[in-house]
């Protein structure tokens, strides 16, 4: 069985415009608060258990990170690592509060750009 291989086409740059203007268009249309994320950062960052992470936190506020890996029921350490990569890709930012770190989301909506 051969296994499909999705390749959105265009440069780099021209992609990420089109992302840029995809979110601003959906603002335009009623649609606050998204963040439009390329095919490639959706296959390799949304896992099934940051997945579970975002959806936490799309759902509830957490105070702190061990109380977010206390709720998911998982290793701090992992859950750390996992919002890192999320960090990176701006899916999360944190609020700080002396050395708490509280995650959230930094956008609603969070849509996978297009093939077409």
């Amino acid at each position: 069985m051969s296994t499909l291989q999705l390749t959105p086409s265009g440069s780099d740059d021209d992609r990420a415009d089109r992302r840029a203007q995809m979110a601003r268009a959906l603002a335009r249309g009623g649609m606050e608060g998204v963040q439009v994320i390329s095919l490639e950062t959706a296959e390799r960052v949304l896992t099934p258990k940051r997945y579970e992470i975002i959806d936490l936190l799309r759902r509830e506020e957490v105070e702190s990170v061990r109380g977010l890996a206390r709720r998911l029921g998982r290793d701090k350490a992992h859950v750390s690592r996992d919002l890192q990569e999320l960090a990176e890709h701006a899916i999360i930012q944190y609020d700080t509060d002396g050395q708490s770190k509280s995650p959230h989301l930094t956008q609603e909506h969070i849509i996978i750009e297009p093939l077409v």
